[in-house]
């Protein structure tokens, strides 16, 4: 080996070498002087404890920094140049090294086919990083990491390498989006570790199991029904929150967050905010918590009936609609309740939400308050004068109004009054003796009809009226005009079993009784009378008030007169049957026969 040759030794700096004239060169040198300074080389690189070879990683100083390259000495015969990307990304980061910096770089040839040497900084990052991860994997060490990206079953985590997360072992429950961890930062135990490989599988959720365990021995020693605790929001459904107590969940009910209403517990909360809550149960055995945030606030309803007077007014917004009403919240956790018949004085309406709708500021006045049962009655219209004690005031029983028709239903047609108020013909209150099987067999609605008050009640908000008021009744007139001992002739309208019905007038009729229908005795009232038959008789009895008149041929074919036929009427044959015709009459009504 000559000189030259020797001089290549390890962490050697390049040695520009003069020709053997020059009296300066090695080649001077006797073979002595030269063992000599060989001797001397070695111990300086010994004496840095650098031992230079392919394949492993050494210390080097930047002593240049170009557009493509940095420049590094490693103290041997060559420097070595590291492309810039390995130090910026798409150059649009800073360098965070300068000339001068030490860096770890990783040797992978002494030259190349320009003569440098070939380094890597980025991949003596790789191999430290590898061997700090086997270290903190045999002594279950905790190392740090940050997600990077998701990928098929978990997430990538950059902790030097690029490691594996299984989206199993992210956290203690499943996570739905896991895109949302990107870009953060954790904690992470190695689980399994193969650098023949490249594999490394993280956990997350073993740590977690950790400081839970840990969490849980300490809270369960504070946990009692009625203590105070802070805890984060673990998850939000829609029936309630999840608290972490630390350690141990709680579920803090939709119903015990707050004491006004809430649609949704994502109003008052969102997950992994503190909150302070109190324990209202637990259950030890099965480990179940309950909370409540709503009980660390006075219950509004304690001071409700010094604050909402009976007919006092105040104001609330609608927050709920009903069939039957509509829910006006006052304050916070307080409530009233606008039945459906409370929100007009005269309007008709199936649904609340013709009148008022959700988020609608409404003017009210308190009826009634309950603060045993948490209950408000308010009322809409009492903001309004009462049109029924006006309407009271204006008309009287007995007066003639006017007015159009409004609305016919099968009972009967509303007439409107004014103010809103409508007037009601009953059925039974169109016709004296024309029966009327429905309102619109007669009228229609906008016609402009006249009728008489019958009766006016602002409490029931019931204003009565009738058409068949306006004559006299003329069942009156006939039992004027009819009275008993009265013969006449009628016109047979109906043949029953228990008798004849006669039209002793138009509309107007009487009941001949089986007993009554001939001077014989009769087995079927068909073989002596038929509908249509014109028939004499005469009358018995009448009833103004149950409106009927009793009538007897029999007494008529008997020729039975003056004092006679008074003593007929009052005897006991005539006034027995009158018994078993007011049954008739009543028979006859229930079946609706005519």
């Amino acid at each position: 080996m000559n000189l030259q040759e020797e001089m290549k030794l390890p962490g050697i700096g390049k040695i520009e070498w003069e020709n053997e004239d020059n009296d300066s060169s090695f080649g001077a040198l006797d073979t002595e002087d030269r063992k000599e300074l060989i001797d001397l080389l070695e111990k300086e690189v010994q004496a840095k404890g650098t031992e230079v070879k392919e394949g492993t990683i050494v210390k080097g100083n930047v002593v240049r920094i170009t557009d493509d390259y940095v420049i590094v000495d490693i103290g041997h015969k060559s420097e070595g140049e590291i492309p810039i990307n390995e130090f910026t990304k798409d150059r649009t980061e800073p360098l965070t090294i300068e000339v001068g910096s030490e860096l770890d770089v990783y040797l992978d040839r002494f030259e190349d086919e320009n003569g440098m040497m070939v380094l890597s900084h980025e991949r003596a990052e790789i191999l430290r990083a590898w061997d700090r991860l086997k270290l903190a994997h045999d002594n279950d060490e905790v190392i740090e990491g940050k997600i990077i990206a998701r990928v098929k079953g978990g997430l990538s985590v950059d902790v030097g390498v690029k490691a594996f997360l299984p989206g199993s072992q992210v956290d203690l429950r499943p996570v739905r989006h896991l895109d949302k961890l990107i870009n953060n930062t954790f904690k992470f135990k190695i689980i399994k570790f193969k650098k023949e490989r490249g594999n490394i599988v993280l956990s997350r959720r073993a740590l977690l199991e950790q400081d839970r365990d840990q969490l849980r021995s300490i809270t369960m020693d504070n946990l009692k029904e009625g203590v105070n605790l802070k805890g984060i929001v673990k998850n939000l459904t829609e029936y309630g929150a999840f608290i972490d107590l630390g350690g141990i969940d709680g579920l803090l009910h939709i119903t015990d967050m707050s004491w006004g209403r809430i649609n949704h517990p994502s109003e008052l909360f969102e997950v992994g905010q503190e909150v302070e809550v109190v324990v209202l149960t637990y259950d030890e055995a099965r480990k179940r918590v309950s909370l409540g945030y709503k009980q660390l606030q006075d219950d509004p309803w304690q001071k409700a009936k010094d604050n909402y007077e009976v007919n006092a007014r105040t104001k609330g917004k609608v927050v709920s609609i009903a069939d039957y009403g509509a829910f006006v919240e006052l304050e916070d956790g307080i409530e009233g309740l606008i039945h459906i018949s409370e929100m007009s004085w005269s309007k008709r309406f199936k649904n609340p939400s013709k009148i008022v709708q959700i988020g609608d500021e409404v003017e009210v006045v308190v009826l009634a308050i309950d603060s045993e049962i948490r209950r408000i009655s308010l009322g809409m219209k009492q903001i309004e004068p009462n049109p029924w004690k006006i309407v009271q005031e204006k008309y009287l029983v007995g007066d003639v109004i006017s007015g159009t028709i409004r609305s016919i239903t099968d009972f009967g047609v509303f007439i409107g009054i004014e103010n809103g108020i409508d007037g009601l013909v009953h059925i039974s209150d169109i016709s004296w003796t024309e029966r009327v099987k429905h309102p619109a067999d007669k009228f229609k609605k906008g016609d402009e009809i006249e009728a008489k008050v019958l009766q006016i009640d602002p409490e029931a908000e019931r204003f009565s009226l009738g058409i068949k008021q306006l004559s006299e009744d003329p069942f009156v007139l006939a039992a004027k005009e009819m009275a008993p001992g009265t013969k006449a002739k009628g016109i047979v309208t109906k043949v029953l079993e228990f008798g004849a019905f006669v039209e002793i007038k138009p509309g107007i009729e009487g009941l001949i009784h089986i007993s009554e229908i001939d001077d014989k005795e009769v087995a079927n009232v068909s073989d002596v009378v038929k509908e249509g038959d014109e028939v004499d008789f005469v009358v018995l009895a009448t009833d103004t008030e149950e409106r009927k008149f009793t009538l007897s041929r029999k007494a008529h074919i008997k020729g039975i007169e003056g004092d006679s036929l008074k003593a007929y009427i009052g005897s006991s044959a005539a006034v027995e049957p009158q018994t078993l015709l007011g049954e008739a009459f009543s028979n006859a009504e229930v079946k609706g026969e005519d």
